[in-house]
């Protein structure tokens, strides 16, 4: 029987170092930056889980894709091919969510300004995915894009980006 906390991390690396990426993101929320957002899928190979980090202004209306990926200064790109060194970073292995949180911020000031505020709905939204992660379930390590079809389903879905939009 699964158990509804997770008590261990994944045996998978890859799952580790995408759920501490997701953690990341969570520990942003706490601090009050919850429109930073970000948009996941599969490289071409079908072997590779990529995530890139944004701002809510720079994501589309239904939450699932960047608009502008030719910003480098408002995109983090991270793919799983690149394990525990994070944006490319030498510094990044071995590092907690939150130092690496510390490091992004610091690292990418366009997307930290502009992903101050709150957005409780995708907030919530992004526990309950990490929760999934932890457990390492499948829809923890969400793909809004792939070269095959994607049928997401309605709970998979982060909110749009106009619902649950609050400006500090």
């Amino acid at each position: 029987m699964s158990h509804p906390i997770s008590l261990s991390p994944s045996v998978n690396p890859s799952h580790r170092c995408a759920t501490r990426l997701l953690t990341m993101v969570h520990e942003f929320h706490k601090a009050g930056y919850q429109r930073i957002r970000f948009s996941s899928g599969m490289a071409p190979s079908g072997i590779y889980w990529r995530c890139s980090i944004t701002h809510a202004g720079n994501m589309t209306a239904d939450g699932l894709h960047i608009q502008d990926y030719n910003a480098p200064e408002e995109v983090a790109a991270y793919s799983s091919s690149s394990g525990d060194h994070y944006f490319g970073w030498a510094d990044a292995p071995g590092r907690s969510a939150r130092e690496l949180g510390l490091l992004f911020l610091d690292r990418f000031p366009a997307i930290a300004e502009k992903g101050l505020g709150r957005d409780w709905t995708y907030a919530g939204w992004l526990t309950e995915i990490l929760g999934r992660a932890e457990r390492d379930e499948r829809s923890g390590f969400p793909v809004f894009f792939a070269d095959y079809p994607i049928d997401l389903e309605p709970a998979d879905r982060p909110p749009p980006v106009t619902i649950g939009m609050m400006h500090e």
